[in-house]
Protein backbone atom coordinates (compact mmCIF):
# COMPACT_ATOMS: atom_id res chain seq x y z
CA UNK A 1 0.00 0.00 0.00
CA UNK A 2 1.38 3.49 -0.69
CA UNK A 3 -1.47 5.46 1.53
CA UNK A 4 -2.79 4.65 4.69
CA UNK A 5 -6.72 5.33 5.86
CA UNK A 6 -8.11 6.55 8.70
CA UNK A 7 -11.34 7.44 10.58
CA UNK A 8 -11.73 11.27 11.61
CA UNK A 9 -14.61 12.84 13.80
CA UNK A 10 -15.74 15.07 11.05
CA UNK A 11 -18.64 16.72 13.79
CA UNK A 12 -19.61 16.41 17.34
CA UNK A 13 -22.86 14.09 17.74
CA UNK A 14 -25.60 15.50 19.47
CA UNK A 15 -27.09 12.53 20.79
CA UNK A 16 -26.76 9.02 19.12
CA UNK A 17 -24.06 9.06 16.23
CA UNK A 18 -24.61 8.83 13.08
CA UNK A 19 -22.51 8.11 10.12
CA UNK A 20 -22.08 11.87 9.22
CA UNK A 21 -20.35 12.46 12.13
CA UNK A 22 -17.67 10.77 10.83
CA UNK A 23 -14.95 10.70 7.58
CA UNK A 24 -12.65 8.08 5.94
CA UNK A 25 -9.71 10.23 5.20
CA UNK A 26 -6.30 9.16 3.58
CA UNK A 27 -2.60 10.23 2.94
CA UNK A 28 1.13 8.75 2.66
CA UNK A 29 2.47 6.28 4.87
CA UNK A 30 4.28 7.37 7.46
CA UNK A 31 8.04 6.63 7.92
CA UNK A 32 9.24 5.70 11.48
CA UNK A 33 11.68 7.94 13.14
CA UNK A 34 14.01 7.51 15.68
CA UNK A 35 12.88 5.26 18.57
CA UNK A 36 9.76 4.95 16.67
CA UNK A 37 8.10 1.85 14.73
CA UNK A 38 5.49 2.20 11.68
CA UNK A 39 3.15 -0.46 12.91
CA UNK A 40 -0.12 -1.79 10.46
CA UNK A 41 -3.39 -2.56 11.73
CA UNK A 42 -4.69 -5.85 12.08
CA UNK A 43 -7.72 -5.55 14.78
CA UNK A 44 -9.21 -2.14 16.31
CA UNK A 45 -11.09 -2.23 19.27
CA UNK A 46 -14.37 -0.55 19.14
CA UNK A 47 -15.35 0.45 22.89
CA UNK A 48 -18.47 2.69 24.55
CA UNK A 49 -15.97 4.86 26.32
CA UNK A 50 -14.74 6.80 22.75
CA UNK A 51 -18.84 7.84 22.70
CA UNK A 52 -18.11 10.32 25.38
CA UNK A 53 -14.64 11.37 23.54
CA UNK A 54 -16.39 12.71 20.63
CA UNK A 55 -18.18 15.25 23.14
CA UNK A 56 -16.27 19.22 23.77
CA UNK A 57 -17.42 19.00 27.43
CA UNK A 58 -14.86 15.77 28.37
CA UNK A 59 -11.27 15.44 29.84
CA UNK A 60 -9.81 15.25 26.80
CA UNK A 61 -11.71 15.15 23.75
CA UNK A 62 -10.94 14.37 20.33
CA UNK A 63 -10.58 17.45 18.28
CA UNK A 64 -12.85 17.72 15.32
CA UNK A 65 -10.55 16.80 12.37
CA UNK A 66 -8.42 14.50 14.33
CA UNK A 67 -8.35 10.49 14.27
CA UNK A 68 -11.02 8.56 16.42
CA UNK A 69 -9.19 6.86 19.57
CA UNK A 70 -8.78 3.11 19.37
CA UNK A 71 -6.86 0.31 20.70
CA UNK A 72 -5.26 -2.18 18.15
CA UNK A 73 -3.60 -4.89 17.42
CA UNK A 74 -0.75 -4.05 15.00
CA UNK A 75 2.38 -5.68 13.43
CA UNK A 76 5.59 -3.62 13.11
CA UNK A 77 6.36 -3.11 9.71
CA UNK A 78 9.45 -0.98 10.22
CA UNK A 79 12.00 -0.49 12.97
CA UNK A 80 14.07 1.81 14.39
CA UNK A 81 14.26 0.54 17.92
CA UNK A 82 16.55 -2.22 19.21
CA UNK A 83 14.07 -4.27 20.99
CA UNK A 84 11.47 -4.35 18.34
CA UNK A 85 11.29 -6.25 14.62
CA UNK A 86 9.50 -6.34 11.68
CA UNK A 87 6.46 -9.07 12.08
CA UNK A 88 6.57 -8.35 16.01
CA UNK A 89 2.81 -8.14 17.09
CA UNK A 90 1.95 -5.19 19.19
CA UNK A 91 -0.53 -3.70 21.47
CA UNK A 92 -0.86 0.08 20.28
CA UNK A 93 -3.28 3.27 20.71
CA UNK A 94 -3.17 4.16 17.25
CA UNK A 95 -6.58 4.87 16.85
CA UNK A 96 -8.78 4.34 13.50
CA UNK A 97 -6.34 4.04 10.97
CA UNK A 98 -4.63 1.27 9.11
CA UNK A 99 -0.56 2.61 9.38
CA UNK A 100 0.97 4.71 12.24
CA UNK A 101 4.37 5.66 13.29
CA UNK A 102 4.13 5.25 16.85
CA UNK A 103 6.88 5.93 19.79
CA UNK A 104 8.16 2.39 20.90
CA UNK A 105 8.29 3.05 24.22
CA UNK A 106 4.21 2.63 24.48
CA UNK A 107 3.90 -1.01 22.82
CA UNK A 108 3.43 -4.01 24.75
CA UNK A 109 3.71 -7.15 22.93
CA UNK A 110 1.08 -9.77 21.78
CA UNK A 111 2.19 -13.23 21.85
CA UNK A 112 0.28 -15.16 19.66
CA UNK A 113 1.61 -18.85 20.27
CA UNK A 114 -1.18 -18.57 23.80
CA UNK A 115 -4.44 -17.42 23.07
CA UNK A 116 -6.05 -15.85 19.40
CA UNK A 117 -4.26 -12.39 19.26
CA UNK A 118 -7.84 -10.95 19.73
CA UNK A 119 -8.16 -11.63 22.67
CA UNK A 120 -5.55 -9.14 23.62
CA UNK A 121 -8.10 -6.44 22.85
CA UNK A 122 -11.08 -8.22 24.71
CA UNK A 123 -11.15 -10.74 27.65
CA UNK A 124 -7.13 -10.65 28.19
CA UNK A 125 -7.06 -6.74 27.29
CA UNK A 126 -9.09 -3.53 28.65
CA UNK A 127 -12.50 -4.69 29.29
CA UNK A 128 -11.46 -8.33 30.62
CA UNK A 129 -8.80 -6.05 32.81
CA UNK A 130 -12.24 -3.53 33.95
CA UNK A 131 -14.38 -6.79 35.22
CA UNK A 132 -11.08 -8.39 37.05
CA UNK A 133 -10.34 -4.87 38.57
CA UNK A 134 -13.97 -4.02 39.81
CA UNK A 135 -14.24 -7.84 40.77
CA UNK A 136 -11.37 -8.32 42.54
CA UNK A 137 -10.71 -4.77 43.99
CA UNK A 138 -14.11 -3.24 44.79
CA UNK A 139 -17.16 -6.26 44.28
CA UNK A 140 -14.57 -9.05 45.66
CA UNK A 141 -17.90 -11.62 45.85
CA UNK A 142 -17.74 -14.42 48.55
CA UNK A 143 -19.16 -17.62 48.56
CA UNK A 144 -22.51 -18.03 48.90
CA UNK A 145 -23.63 -14.48 47.13
CA UNK A 146 -25.33 -13.08 44.51
CA UNK A 147 -23.67 -11.07 41.80
CA UNK A 148 -25.79 -9.15 39.05
CA UNK A 149 -24.14 -7.94 36.06
CA UNK A 150 -25.65 -6.18 33.18
CA UNK A 151 -24.80 -6.30 29.75
CA UNK A 152 -23.50 -10.47 30.34
CA UNK A 153 -23.05 -11.27 27.37
CA UNK A 154 -20.82 -8.34 26.43
CA UNK A 155 -16.66 -8.50 26.86
CA UNK A 156 -17.27 -7.04 30.55
CA UNK A 157 -20.23 -8.52 31.74
CA UNK A 158 -19.44 -12.03 30.78
CA UNK A 159 -15.70 -12.26 32.49
CA UNK A 160 -17.72 -10.61 35.62
CA UNK A 161 -19.94 -13.92 35.57
CA UNK A 162 -17.40 -16.37 35.39
CA UNK A 163 -15.12 -14.87 38.10
CA UNK A 164 -18.06 -14.67 40.42
CA UNK A 165 -18.77 -18.21 39.99
CA UNK A 166 -15.06 -19.41 40.30
CA UNK A 167 -15.37 -17.47 43.48
CA UNK A 168 -18.25 -19.85 44.43
CA UNK A 169 -20.68 -16.93 44.34
CA UNK A 170 -24.12 -17.21 42.09
CA UNK A 171 -24.05 -15.29 38.95
CA UNK A 172 -27.06 -13.61 37.68
CA UNK A 173 -26.50 -11.85 34.08
CA UNK A 174 -29.11 -9.05 32.28
CA UNK A 175 -28.72 -9.35 28.67
CA UNK A 176 -30.88 -8.35 25.80
CA UNK A 177 -33.02 -10.42 23.89
CA UNK A 178 -33.25 -14.36 23.56
CA UNK A 179 -29.87 -15.24 21.34
CA UNK A 180 -27.70 -13.28 24.07
CA UNK A 181 -29.56 -14.60 26.81
CA UNK A 182 -29.33 -18.32 25.82
CA UNK A 183 -25.24 -17.84 25.38
CA UNK A 184 -25.23 -16.36 28.61
CA UNK A 185 -27.13 -19.29 30.47
CA UNK A 186 -25.82 -21.98 28.17
CA UNK A 187 -22.97 -21.36 27.00
CA UNK A 188 -21.21 -19.32 30.03
CA UNK A 189 -23.59 -21.23 32.57
CA UNK A 190 -24.38 -18.20 34.66
CA UNK A 191 -26.89 -19.56 37.25
CA UNK A 192 -29.96 -17.32 35.84
CA UNK A 193 -30.20 -14.55 33.21
CA UNK A 194 -32.89 -12.26 32.89
CA UNK A 195 -34.00 -10.85 29.67
CA UNK A 196 -33.97 -6.95 29.72
CA UNK A 197 -36.35 -6.81 26.67
CA UNK A 198 -38.99 -8.96 27.81
CA UNK A 199 -40.72 -6.52 29.96
CA UNK A 200 -41.09 -6.67 33.57
CA UNK A 201 -37.55 -6.39 34.60
CA UNK A 202 -38.16 -5.48 38.12
CA UNK A 203 -39.78 -8.34 38.47
CA UNK A 204 -38.12 -10.51 36.66
CA UNK A 205 -34.85 -9.67 38.82
CA UNK A 206 -36.22 -10.07 41.92
CA UNK A 207 -37.60 -13.66 41.28
CA UNK A 208 -33.96 -13.88 39.95
CA UNK A 209 -32.38 -12.95 43.15
CA UNK A 210 -34.59 -14.03 45.80
CA UNK A 211 -31.74 -13.69 48.24
CA UNK A 212 -31.11 -10.09 47.07
CA UNK A 213 -27.96 -8.93 45.74
CA UNK A 214 -24.79 -8.97 46.96
CA UNK A 215 -22.81 -6.87 44.36
CA UNK A 216 -23.50 -5.84 41.38
CA UNK A 217 -21.57 -4.91 38.67
CA UNK A 218 -22.76 -1.26 36.80
CA UNK A 219 -22.04 -0.32 33.58
CA UNK A 220 -25.42 0.27 31.85
CA UNK A 221 -26.91 2.90 34.74
CA UNK A 222 -30.89 3.63 33.49
CA UNK A 223 -33.06 1.85 34.02
CA UNK A 224 -31.11 -1.32 34.88
CA UNK A 225 -30.38 0.47 37.89
CA UNK A 226 -33.53 1.03 39.08
CA UNK A 227 -34.43 -2.67 39.42
CA UNK A 228 -31.41 -3.18 41.33
CA UNK A 229 -31.42 -1.03 43.72
CA UNK A 230 -34.29 -2.17 45.99
CA UNK A 231 -32.94 -5.63 45.66
CA UNK A 232 -29.28 -4.53 46.96
CA UNK A 233 -28.57 -6.03 50.44
CA UNK A 234 -26.99 -4.30 53.45
CA UNK A 235 -23.25 -4.18 52.59
CA UNK A 236 -23.83 -4.45 49.19
CA UNK A 237 -20.91 -3.67 46.69
CA UNK A 238 -21.34 -1.95 43.51
CA UNK A 239 -18.00 -1.45 41.38
CA UNK A 240 -19.30 1.48 38.73
CA UNK A 241 -17.05 0.98 35.02
CA UNK A 242 -19.18 2.80 33.21
CA UNK A 243 -23.08 4.42 32.48
CA UNK A 244 -23.77 3.63 28.45
CA UNK A 245 -27.53 4.45 29.10
CA UNK A 246 -26.19 7.94 29.39
CA UNK A 247 -23.47 8.49 27.06
CA UNK A 248 -25.89 9.63 24.16
CA UNK A 249 -27.21 11.99 26.90
CA UNK A 250 -29.46 12.17 29.95
CA UNK A 251 -32.88 10.83 29.02
CA UNK A 252 -35.46 13.32 30.09
CA UNK A 253 -37.42 11.39 32.74
CA UNK A 254 -40.42 12.87 35.46
CA UNK A 255 -38.88 11.21 38.33
CA UNK A 256 -35.42 12.05 39.99
CA UNK A 257 -34.05 9.13 41.65
CA UNK A 258 -30.99 10.14 42.97
CA UNK A 259 -32.53 11.26 46.27
CA UNK A 260 -33.89 7.32 46.58
CA UNK A 261 -30.66 5.82 45.97
CA UNK A 262 -28.48 8.09 48.33
CA UNK A 263 -31.09 7.27 51.10
CA UNK A 264 -30.80 3.45 49.73
CA UNK A 265 -26.96 4.31 50.09
CA UNK A 266 -26.90 5.47 53.73
CA UNK A 267 -29.68 2.65 55.27
CA UNK A 268 -28.25 -0.41 53.81
CA UNK A 269 -24.68 0.63 54.36
CA UNK A 270 -23.94 0.11 50.48
CA UNK A 271 -19.90 0.84 48.74
CA UNK A 272 -20.90 2.59 45.34
CA UNK A 273 -17.34 3.20 43.62
CA UNK A 274 -16.62 4.50 40.59
CA UNK A 275 -13.43 3.84 38.99
CA UNK A 276 -11.31 3.64 35.57
CA UNK A 277 -9.52 0.67 35.14
CA UNK A 278 -6.02 2.43 33.92
CA UNK A 279 -5.68 2.99 37.77
CA UNK A 280 -5.04 -0.20 38.91
CA UNK A 281 -2.92 -0.92 35.86
CA UNK A 282 0.54 -0.25 37.46
CA UNK A 283 0.26 -2.80 40.76
CA UNK A 284 -2.50 -5.54 38.93
CA UNK A 285 -2.05 -6.09 35.37
CA UNK A 286 0.58 -8.42 35.67
CA UNK A 287 -1.58 -10.42 37.69
CA UNK A 288 -4.96 -10.59 35.68
CA UNK A 289 -2.87 -11.58 32.06
CA UNK A 290 -1.06 -14.52 34.78
CA UNK A 291 -4.29 -15.43 36.04
CA UNK A 292 -7.48 -14.81 33.70
CA UNK A 293 -4.80 -15.51 30.56
CA UNK A 294 -4.35 -19.14 32.19
CA UNK A 295 -8.06 -19.44 32.61
CA UNK A 296 -8.74 -18.59 28.94
CA UNK A 297 -5.88 -20.92 27.68
CA UNK A 298 -7.15 -23.84 29.78
CA UNK A 299 -11.20 -22.82 28.35
CA UNK A 300 -12.78 -22.67 32.04
CA UNK A 301 -13.02 -18.56 30.62
CA UNK A 302 -15.10 -18.29 27.63
CA UNK A 303 -15.59 -15.37 25.90
CA UNK A 304 -17.65 -14.31 22.13
CA UNK A 305 -16.37 -11.81 19.97
CA UNK A 306 -17.99 -9.79 17.38
CA UNK A 307 -15.84 -9.16 13.87
CA UNK A 308 -17.05 -6.78 11.23
CA UNK A 309 -14.45 -6.38 8.54
CA UNK A 310 -12.52 -3.53 6.53
CA UNK A 311 -11.96 -0.15 8.58
CA UNK A 312 -14.82 1.74 6.41
CA UNK A 313 -17.21 -0.80 8.28
CA UNK A 314 -15.90 0.64 12.24
CA UNK A 315 -18.72 4.05 12.13
CA UNK A 316 -21.54 1.85 11.38
CA UNK A 317 -20.73 -0.94 13.71
CA UNK A 318 -19.54 1.83 16.83
CA UNK A 319 -23.24 3.27 16.40
CA UNK A 320 -24.60 -0.25 16.43
CA UNK A 321 -22.56 -0.92 19.46
CA UNK A 322 -24.40 2.14 21.43
CA UNK A 323 -27.85 0.26 21.19
CA UNK A 324 -26.69 -3.19 21.63
CA UNK A 325 -26.47 -4.92 18.43
CA UNK A 326 -23.10 -5.98 18.81
CA UNK A 327 -22.93 -9.82 20.17
CA UNK A 328 -19.61 -10.17 22.39
CA UNK A 329 -16.79 -7.80 22.17
CA UNK A 330 -16.76 -5.67 19.19
CA UNK A 331 -13.64 -5.81 16.64
CA UNK A 332 -13.22 -4.19 12.98
CA UNK A 333 -10.66 -6.64 11.07
CA UNK A 334 -8.51 -4.26 9.10
CA UNK A 335 -5.07 -6.05 8.11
Amino acid sequence: MSAYHQIVLASRPKGTPTSSNFRLEEGPIPVAEKGQVLVRTLYLSLDPYMRGRMNLATPHPIEIGATMDGEVVAEIVQSTHPVYRPGDLVLAMTGWRTHAAVEANGLRRVDPGQTPVTTALGVLGMPGFAAYAGMKLIGQPKEGETVVVAAASGPVGSLVGQLAQLAGARAVGIAGGAEKCAYVRDELGFDAVVDRRAGGLPQALARACPDGIDVYFESVGGPLWQAVLPLLNRYARVPVCGLIAFYNGVPRSNRDMLPAAMMTIVKRSLLVQGYINTEFVADHYADFLREVGALVASGRVRYHEDIVEGLEAAPEAFIGMLSGRNFGKLLVRVG
